[in-house]
């Protein structure tokens, strides 16, 4: 058996093994019928490439809301701080409020999947609360300019199709446990300035998280927050009236 011949094998064995099924499925792109219907991969940097803004985490519970008629009063989108909320809190979205939010996402990943986690299902509002992972840089960096322009997008959107907006101030957060060493909050005091002039200018309702739980330096109060970034159960019933009271403003 000679040298040449046992490489040329080798050759043709990885050529096969490329072009197995589980190989070819791995490497599927462009448009096909159910990307959810295929294997979700486990590593982050690949689901961004699979399924960036993940479209898929909630596509079955919405197809399942709509198919059996309920009707919904306020979907909340947002980040892992909304995402929380709902589990450390059911009994709060109840009566046609719905949560929406997904652990660590940016505003252009949420912006993505507006029209499919908000706008498909036809609420009468949305609570917009987001940029903390922003912040962070968790999709990599950006201007504090175009993340005013994902949520100025968001809500143009919602406004367009008859939804009322809500937009949140980003919570107070001196450091975020991911990020160790980033300077946290000049960026989050001057999104919030933006947000709540910019909420001002087109007539939403702006909420303000950030007054209600920060200290005079900036961080979150004592006991509201785990990790000083995402809050505890008794953050979210700090957070629970404020939301209330800006659904009842807008409703």
């Amino acid at each position: 058996m000679t040298a040449r011949w046992m490489m040329a094998s080798a050759l043709a064995s990885l050529l096969c093994l490329s072009a197995s099924p589980a190989s070819a499925q791995e490497h599927v792109a462009g448009i096909i019928a159910d990307p959810c219907s295929m294997e979700q991969p486990s590593e982050r940097g690949t689901v961004f490439a699979r399924d960036f803004a993940q479209l898929c985490q909630y596509r079955a519970q919405n197809a399942e809301w709509m198919k059996a008629g309920n009707a919904a009063r306020v979907v909340f989108m947002g980040d892992s701080i909304t995402e929380f909320w709902g589990q450390k809190d059911a009994a709060f979205f109840t009566n046609g409020k719905l949560d929406r939010g997904i652990s660590g996402q940016t505003t252009s990943q949420m912006l993505l999947r507006f029209r499919q986690d908000v706008i498909e299902l036809h609420p009468q509002a949305v609570h917009i609360m987001a940029g903390t992972n922003d912040v962070a840089g968790n999709t990599g960096p950006a201007t504090l300019e175009q993340v005013e322009g994902n949520l100025a997008s968001m809500a143009e959107l919602a406004k367009a199709h008859g939804i009322r907006v809500i937009l949140a101030s980003v919570p107070p957060a001196a450091h975020f446990p991911w990020r160790p060493g980033m300077q946290t909050v000049p960026t989050i005091q001057a999104l919030n300035r933006w947000i709540k002039d910019y909420a001002a200018r087109h007539g939403f309702t702006y909420v303000d998280y950030y007054g209600a739980m920060a200290t005079p330096e900036g961080g979150m109060r004592a006991g509201l927050a785990e990790d000083g970034v995402h809050p505890t159960r008794e953050g979210y019933k700090v957070m629970e009236p404020l939301a209330e009271a800006a659904i009842q403003a807008v409703l």
